[in-house]
C-alpha cells in the first residue's frame, strides 16, 4: 500500500509538472485568459485551464492503477467510490473549462453543480444515512429525506467554497492541498486506505501545478481547477468517514475552514452592508490582509498558516474522537475557533471597517480592570 502511494503520488506530480505547460498554451490557442480590471490583483493577461493539468494528472494515475494493479481488493472493491469521484468530478471539470473560455451564467453553473451531485447521489448511490452528533449518541441514523439533499448541499456548497478564495497566485491551489493532506492524516487515522491513497494522489497533482501558479503565477486554475478542487474535498471529506457511513457535523467544516468562513462572511459583509449575495467584492480574506500591508506571497503565506491551523485542529479532534474525551475536546475547539474567527474577522474587518463589537467589549472591559488597579 505504502509502495503504491508513494508511486502514485510520485506519477502524478510528474505529470502535473508535465501537462501544466501543455494546458498553458492551449489557454492561449482557445482564448481561455484572465484579462485584468479593477477588482482583480494582477496587471496581465493570464492563461485559465491549470485546473485541466490538476484533474488529467489524477485521473490519468487513478486509471492506470485500476489497469496495472487489477488484484489490488482496495481499489477494485472500490470501484464505485472511485467512480462517483471520476465522474461528478468530470462534468466539474468540463463546466470549470466551458466558464474559464466562455464565462458562463451563474445559474447554469449552479444547476450543473446540482446535477454533478445528484449523479453522485443518484447513480452511485453515495449519500450520508448515518451522523455523528458531539454529545448525542454514537450514531444516528437520517432517512434519505435529509441525506440525500444534504449529500447534494453539501457537494455543492464546498465545491463553491475554494471557487470564492481563488483571488491570489496559488491561494486556493496550496490551501486545497493542505485541506486534502488534513483529509489523508485522517484517513490514515481511521485506518481507510482508499481516502488515503486518493488524496495522496490529488495532493501530488496539485503540488506539480502549484510549482507554476506560486507567485508570481504563470497560469491560473480558473474555475476548472477551484470547482473541481471543492469537488473533490467534498468526496474525500465525506469518505474520510468509514465510506460515507459517518459525518461529524465538526471535522469536515474544519477541514475547509479557510474556505467555509471566508464564504460565510462574505455573506453576512453583502447583507450588513445590503449588497447582492452574488455580487463579488473586494472585501475578502486575502484583500484584507493586503489592506493591512502584507505583500502579495506573505498573504498568501498567512492564509496558508491558518489553513493549516484548521487542518492541524481537524486531525486533532479526529484522533481524540476515539478516546472519552472525543465529545469535550469538539466542544473545546468549536468555542475557541468561533472566537478566535471572530476576533480574526474584527481586526481585520473582513465584515465591516466600524462594526467590531468583541474588541470594543474587550476594550472596555481592559479600562474598567485599569480604574479599578489604579482606584486601589
Amino acid at each position: 500500500m505504502i509502495g503504491i502511494g508513494i508511486s502514485g503520488f510520485i506519477a502524478a506530480l510528474a505529470l502535473a509538472l508535465l501537462f501544466t505547460p501543455l494546458v498553458k498554451k492551449f489557454a492561449f490557442l482557445v482564448g481561455a485568459v484572465d484579462v485584468p480590471n479593477a477588482r482583480k490583483v494582477h496587471t496581465r493577461i493570464m492563461p485559465r485551464l491549470g485546473g485541466l493539468a490538476i484533474y488529467a494528472s489524477f485521473t490519468v494515475v487513478i486509471l492506470l492503477l485500476l489497469a496495472l494493479i487489477p488484484d489490488n481488493y482496495m481499489l477494485q472493491s472500490n470501484r464505485n467510490l472511485i467512480g462517483a469521484l471520476l465522474t461528478g468530478g468530470t462534468i466539474i471539470v468540463l463546466m470549470g473549462a466551458l466558464d474559464d473560455r466562455f464565462d458562463l451564467n451563474a445559474k447554469l453553473k449552479f444547476l450543473i453543480q446540482i446535477g454533478a451531485a445528484c449523479v453522485v447521489v443518484f447513480g452511485f448511490d453515495i449519500k450520508l444515512n448515518i451522523v455523528n452528533i458531539p454529545f448525542g449518541s454514537a450514531m444516528q441514523p437520517i432517512g434519505e429525506w435529509i441525506g440525500i439533499p444534504l449529500t447534494i448541499f453539501w457537494i455543492v456548497g464546498v465545491t463553491n467554497a475554494i471557487n470564492l478564495i481563488d483571488g491570489l497566485d496559488g491561494l486556493a491551489a496550496g490551501v486545497s492541498a493542505i485541506a486534502i493532506a488534513s483529509i489523508m492524516g485522517m484517513g490514515a487515522i481511521m485506518g481507510n486506505g482508499t481516502v488515503v491513497l486518493l488524496a495522496v494522489l490529488l495532493l501530488g497533482s496539485i503540488l506539480g501545478f502549484l510549482v507554476f501558479n506560486f507567485h508570481p503565477a504563470k497560469i491560473f486554475m480558473g474555475d476548472s481547477g477551484a470547482l473541481f478542487l471543492g469537488f473533490s474535498l467534498a468526496m474525500l471529506s465525506m469518505l474520510g468517514f468509514k465510506q460515507i457511513t459517518v459525518l461529524s457535523f465538526v471535522t469536515p467544516l474544519l477541514i475547509i475552514g479557510v474556505p467555509l468562513s471566508d464564504t460565510f462572511f462574505a455573506i453576512v459583509r453583502r447583507w450588513v452592508n445590503k449588497k447582492p449575495l452574488m455580487k463579488a467584492d473586494k472585501g475578502h480574506l486575502h484583500h484584507c490582509l493586503q489592506q493591512l500591508g502584507f505583500s502579495h506571497r506573505k498573504t498568501v503565506l498567512v492564509i496558508y498558516g491558518i489553513a493549516a491551523f484548521f487542518g492541524g485542529c481537524a486531525v486533532l479532534q479526529s484522533a481524540l474522537s476515539k478516546t472519552g474525551y472525543g465529545n469535550w475536546v469538539t466542544f473545546v475547539v468549536i468555542c475557541v475557533l468561533i472566537f478566535l474567527l471572530q476576533i480574526g474577522a474584527e481586526v481585520i474587518g473582513i465584515v465591516d471597517k466600524s462594526r467590531k463589537p468583541v474588541l470594543h467589549f474587550l476594550a472596555r472591559l481592559r479600562m474598567k480592570a485599569q480604574a479599578e488597579t489604579r482606584s486601589k
